[in-house]
C-alpha cells in the first residue's frame, strides 16, 4: 500500500454484489478465462462498467509435474509450437483487454513462469497491437513441479507485485492503463482450484507484507463498537475436513450478545443469542471444503444484516445501546483468515 493511500469507502449496493471469490475447476491441459475482471455493479451482461480494478487477485493451483502430462500436451499459448511428449510444464496468467483468442487482445501484464531452460526464470511483458514490448525477466522460479502453489497479484498506483507461497517475487510496472483490463486468461500445465478478486486492499494500513493464511482463533478489538452503517468483512479459506466456524461479538462485560455460527457435520447456519438460543438462517448452506468464502455484517439501526458471498441471506435484531457497547470480535473454526476489514 502506498504511504497515505486509504481503503476504497464501500458502496451503498455492496452487500447485493456477487460473490468475491470464484472457485473454479479446470482439466489437465485447460484454460480458463474470467471476463469479469472489473468489481460488478449494475449490469448483468458480464461486462461491469469501469468502477475501477480489483486490488488484489489470487490464483490458487497445482503446477504439473513433466512425467504426468501426456504426450504433446501443451498450454495455449504453445499451440503453435512442435509437439513434444512430455515437455516440461510452462503457464500464464495474463490480464487482458478483451477475451477473444483470434485477433489476440492487448494483454496489459502477461505473467509467465518456464522451465523449459537450465535456469527456470519468469517473464513479465506486455502486449500492444499485436507486438510484445521488452521482456522483464527475473530468475529462481518459486514453484515446484507437482506442488500446489497460491499467486497473489497486488496492483498498486503505478505498479503490480507479485507474490508466490507469501513470499514477494517480484514488482511490474504498467504499460497499458488497467482501466482496459477486463478478462483474466490463465492458459498451460496446471490445475486452477480457485481465483479470487478482492475490491479492498487486504494489507494492514501501512503494512507491506503480503497476506497468507492465518490460523484461528483469533481477536479483533472494537474500541467504539458498532454504529449504523459499519462494515465488517471476514474472508478466507475453509479447511478441507471442516467441523464449525464460529463468529462472535463480545461486550465488555465478556457477555456475546450474538454469534454466527455455521455447522459443517448438518450443514446448517444460525445466530446463537447470549442464552444459547439457537435460531436458524434458512439459507443455502455456503461454506464448502477447500473453497473461499466472505462473512460480510453490515450494522444497522436495530440489528445486524448478514451476506454470505455476496448474498443476502437474513439478520438478527440487536439493540443499538448493545451495538454500541460491543468490544471485540471473535473468530474461530476450521478456516484459514485472508483478510478481515471493518
Amino acid at each position: 500500500m502506498a504511504p497515505g493511500e486509504k481503503l476504497d469507502p464501500l458502496p451503498d449496493t455492496f452487500i447485493l454484489q456477487p460473490p468475491v471469490f470464484q472457485p473454479v475447476s479446470s482439466r489437465s491441459g485447460d484454460s480458463f478465462c474470467h471476463n469479469n475482471f472489473w468489481w460488478p455493479s449494475s449490469r448483468q451482461d458480464g461486462h461491469a462498467p469501469g468502477s475501477g480494478p480489483s486490488k488484489c487477485t489470487q490464483v490458487r493451483g497445482v503446477l504439473h509435474g513433466a512425467s504426468s502430462l501426456p504426450s504433446g500436451s501443451l498450454g495455449v499459448s504453445d499451440q503453435r509450437c512442435p509437439l513434444r511428449a512430455s515437455p516440461p510444464p510452462r503457464f500464464q496468467v495474463d490480464f487482458q483487454c478483451g477475451c477473444s483468442l483470434h485477433p489476440r487482445p492487448d494483454i496489459a501484464i502477461h505473467f509467465n513462469p518456464r522451465f523449459h531452460t537450465t535456469k527456470p526464470h519468469v517473464i513479465c511483458n506486455s502486449l500492444y497491437r499485436g507486438r510484445w514490448q521488452v521482456e522483464a525477466r527475473w530468475p529462481h522460479v518459486a514453484l515446484q513441479r507437482g506442488a500446489s502453489f497460491l499467486i497473489l497479484f497486488l496492483f498498486g498506483n503505478e505498479e503490480m507485485k507479485v507474490s508466490v507461497n507469501g513470499q514477494h517475487f517480484l514488482h511490474y510496472r504498467y504499460r497499458l492503463p488497467l482501466s482496459r483490463v477486463d478478462t483474466l486468461g490463465i492458459f498451460g500445465d496446471i490445475s486452477v482450484t480457485a481465483v479470487g478478486f478482492l475490491n479492498i486492499n487486504p494489507f494492514v494500513e501501512g503494512g507491506s507484507e503480503y497476506p497468507v493464511g492465518h490460523e484461528v482463533p483469533c481477536f479483533h478489538a472494537l474500541p467504539r463498537g458498532l454504529w449504523p452503517g459499519q462494515v465488517i468483512i471476514v474472508r478466507g479459506l475453509v479447511l478441507p475436513e471442516p467441523k464449525d466456524f464460529t463468529l462472535s461479538l463480545r461486550d465488555e462485560a465478556a457477555h456475546v450478545p450474538v454469534t454466527l455460527r455455521a455447522s459443517f457435520a448438518d450443514r446448517t447456519l444460525a445466530w446463537v443469542s447470549r442464552w444459547g438460543r439457537k435460531k436458524l438462517i434458512l439459507a443455502p448452506f455456503l461454506f464448502y471444503p477447500q473453497r473461499f468464502f466472505e462473512v460480510l455484517l453490515l450494522c444497522q439501526e436495530g440489528g445486524l444484516k448478514l451476506a454470505l458471498n455476496g448474498q443476502g441471506v437474513g439478520a438478527t435484531s440487536l439493540g443499538q445501546q448493545v451495538l454500541e457497547q460491543l468490544r471485540e470480535l471473535r473468530i474461530s473454526g476450521s478456516v484459514q483468515l485472508y483478510c478481515v476489514h471493518y
